[in-house]
């Protein structure tokens, strides 16, 4: 019996070539589409499953709680809460201290390489067990001047010779011998690293971070835990919640409280607001899993509708089976039987498509999504994905055609158009609905990214460049800077403790004139900046003086963004003194600098203080207007070799950085873009074969109506005014739809566009043009077709 339904799909298959390759094609792009967004989701959710004890591990965050600004939660802690968590509470298994992951200069040799890592503290590896190829994780790290490689970093330090017990030199000072060799990090993982240090390292090579274990001032820091098996965060939370706010006297008046965020949650649930977890790249996640059930919904109804409309060229086999003793049931098994064969079909396109496409979605999306050929699961999924897809894409024609009257139709009695035509309609409105919100989500996220990238910046990116700095570059800091100024082909040099880009090191403003009794101290953004930065970076002074060329001359002066003048409500804050945790005593404010966007072109300028200061990790220098960029940098490059021998040159510009902030959302602009000129496209298949359908319908109609003198406008208009009344209802529809998720989505910026009339205009008027042109080919070929041969059998 199945052999026998199987055949006869097959010849209905290529009896009817071109409404097949319609049905498939859709089908094909639509499973296409909702695969590849499966993959993705997929592997988005993968995220540091792969580690054993995912479950139980999780990274220390504080919430700083403001009155005017309600709670502020930071990845950046201090030191003793690890101190306090390790000794005082037996449910936590380990503890580690880490430093932020970043970039140190590896030396073997002539061979240097500028790579990501970090100094970790001795449970680290037994927490998040990294598979070693080499080395014990017990002791892979217990002397200081140890470090552990993953595998492709020791190879191109080492080559193919065995690194074990071998000297690399870090940051051209320290000798630090190779004991453990890892796997390379997987792409999937959040932490990622080329190599790792003990923490220990830094304690007895940098004093700030020994001293730093007795202070909770210094939030320069990240700490991990695991808890022990059985043991309920929940449980846990209040008990940790006031470790700094107990920690002692030195205690900066804003309440922080310690939560712990859990490794599962790391790449999807990032966000918080008001201390609590709201989301993160998991609301991005659920948005192109929505869309991927759109396309897919979609290309069903494409199947739908084609195979309805086609239903009198199955209304005579429906009446003949019927009349010989087929039941009902029979038939929708018949049918449905039919439609998984090309739902089958379909799906090896779909895999083709894939396949195809996935090389360039995975350079979009910076992932590393593949088709697991290989996996028994993926097969059964897929197995299941083709029977739900083919039984819902077949449910209908099946139902319909299976419910015919043999005696009339064998009459020819029926009127199977008339009957199918509603249900047809209403699919084809549900389907370019769906279309049209995505071409209004589409350009509302495009609006959002340019709107953001139109505010002002507060600086001037412009030929701007960072470099990051060395020891050796600091010590060197003033031949550096006057070399590059020789050259003629740089304008300005500065150094700071951040990027214009970014503020890495935050801390508090406890007291100030005019605060409120009882009012509590605000947490600020710092940046330790040289004479000349405002200068450089194209920031303006509003008031006061920039600072002086002699350093010692300005060490208990600040000077504070307008952000922070009106967080403190200062009338007059030139010459105020304040409580500022980043100098010992109180601070002088000597100037006030516009507002610049130093982090997030989405949300609102932080309170933020500049302090004069000598060390620094980035260099920032403006090129000459006058100068090509090429030679400029192949120039300036030499420079840094010559007081920084041990270190590839790097650089970055500015613009290029700033741009950066807004991956995730151009991210999010081109794949909704993509997806939803798929769904256009699949939908014009639909209409394409609709419009066929009908003009086949109505051929002697036509001839009729051009022989009575109607012109080829009027012919037009009668096939194409129906399909333009429905996508014109479906504009009705999407509009308010789109409005309500898109205004919800809008929410999460505090810089944002508001939606106007325009863009629900401009989707109406594309969809109808695309509709238009969809149809006016099968509509003008009818018009032009000759009325005598359409006529001649009557």
């Amino acid at each position: 019996m199945i052999k026998n339904y199987l055949k006869i799909a097959w010849r209905n298959l290529v009896n009817n070539r071109v409404y097949s390759a319609l049905n498939i094609l859709g089908l094909a792009a639509g499973m296409a589409v909702a695969l590849l967004i499966g993959l993705w989701v997929a592997n988005e959710f993968s995220y540091d499953k792969f580690l054993p004890d995912y479950k139980s591990l999780y990274q220390v965050e504080l919430n700083f709680t403001d009155p005017h600004e309600g709670e502020h939660t930071q990845q950046a802690v201090s030191l003793p809460i690890a101190d306090v968590l390790r000794k005082e509470y037996p449910e936590v298994k380990y503890v580690a201290e880490t430093d932020w992951m970043g970039q140190h200069d590896l030396l073997v040799g002539t061979k240097k390489l500028y790579m990501n890592g970090a100094a970790i503290g001795s449970d680290f590896l037994k927490m998040f067990q990294y598979p070693l190829i080499k080395g014990n994780k017990n002791d892979v790290l217990k002397d200081p001047f140890s470090i552990v490689l993953t595998e492709s970093t020791a190879k191109a330090l080492f080559g193919n010779t065995d690194p074990m017990g071998k000297l690399v030199k870090v940051d051209n000072k320290y000798n630090l011998k190779v004991t453990g060799i890892m796997n390379d990090i997987p792409k999937n993982s959040t932490l990622q690293f080329n190599y790792l240090m003990p923490f220990s390292f830094n304690e007895a090579t940098q004093d700030w971070m020994k001293n730093a274990r007795s202070t909770y001032y210094n939030n320069s820091f990240q700490i991990f835990v695991q808890l022990k098996p059985g043991v309920d965060y929940a449980t846990l939370a209040p008990k940790i919640r006031n470790i700094v706010y107990n920690g002692g006297p030195k205690m900066r008046p804003v309440k922080p409280v310690v939560l712990l965020h859990p490794v599962a949650d790391w790449h999807l649930y990032a966000d918080f607001k008001n201390g609590k977890e709201v989301g993160g790249f998991i609301d991005y996640v659920r948005m192109f899993s929505i869309i991927g059930i759109l396309v897919l919904l979609i290309a069903c109804i494409n199947f739908m509708n084609l195979s309805t409309a086609r239903s009198e060229k199955r209304a005579r086999e429906v009446g003949v089976r019927k009349a010989i003793g087929s039941q009902r049931k029979d038939l929708i098994f018949q049918f449905l039987t039919e439609s998984v064969l090309i739902t089958f079909i379909a799906f090896l396109f779909s895999v083709l498509f894939t396949q195809l496409a996935l090389p360039s979605f995975n350079s979009l999306t910076g992932s590393e999504v593949r088709i697991a050929y290989s996996s028994p699961l993926f097969w059964i999924v897929m197995i299941l994905y083709v029977l739900i897809t083919g039984l819902l894409a077949g449910s209908r024609p099946a139902f319909y055609l299976s419910s015919f009257n043999p005696v009339k139709v064998l009459k020819g009695t029926i009127q199977i158009g008339k009957a199918a035509a509603l249900p047809r309609k209403i699919l084809v409105v549900l389907q370019f609905s769906c279309s049209i919100a995505l071409i209004i989500s589409t350009i509302i996220v495009y609006q959002q990214i340019q709107y953001a990238k139109d505010r002002p910046t507060g600086y001037s990116a412009d030929r701007l460049v960072t470099t990051d700095m060395s020891d050796d570059l600091n010590n060197h800091y003033d031949a550096l800077k006057n070399d590059l100024l020789a050259t003629g082909i740089v304008e300005s040099v500065a150094r700071a403790s951040s990027p214009i880009t970014g503020v890495y090191w935050h801390t508090g403003i406890e007291k100030w004139p005019g605060q409120g009794v009882g009012e509590l101290g605000i947490n600020v953004g710092a940046v330790s900046v040289s004479d000349s930065y405002f200068k450089t970076v194209g920031m303006k002074l509003a008031k006061g003086r920039d600072f002086l060329t002699n350093w010692s001359a300005d060490t208990s002066n600040i000077i504070i963004n307008e952000a922070a003048v009106r967080r403190m409500g200062l009338k007059e804050p030139l010459n105020q003194l304040v409580t500022f945790d980043g100098i010992n005593g109180q601070a002088k404010i000597v100037g006030v600098v516009k507002d610049a966007l130093m982090e997030s072109p989405f949300t609102p300028v932080e309170p933020t203080v500049f302090v004069h200061g000598r060390g620094s990790n980035f260099a920032l220098y403006r090129l000459s207007q006058r100068t090509n960029t090429h030679d400029a940098i192949e120039k300036i490059g030499k420079i840094f070799d010559k007081y920084n021998p041990a270190y590839p040159f790097s650089y970055r510009f500015v613009d290029d950085e700033y741009n950066g902030k807004f991956n995730l959302e151009v991210l999010v602009g081109k794949l909704a873009g993509i997806f939803a000129g798929l769904a256009i496209f699949i939908s014009c298949l639909g209409l394409f074969g609709l419009a066929a359908y009908v003009a086949e319908q109505r051929t002697k109609e036509i001839g009729i109506r051009k022989v009575l003198g109607a012109s080829i406008t009027q012919v037009w208009l009668l096939l194409s005014r129906d399909f333009i009344l429905l996508v014109m209802i479906s504009c009705v529809i999407a509009c308010p739809v789109a409005l309500y998720f898109l205004g919800n989505w809008l929410r999460k910026y505090d810089y944002r566009i508001t939606i106007g009339p325009g863009v629900f205009m401009l989707a109406a008027v594309v969809a109808l043009v695309i509709t238009i042109l969809t149809i006016s080919f099968q509509a003008i070929k009818a018009a032009l077709s000759n009325p005598v041969k359409s006529l001649r059998s009557e």
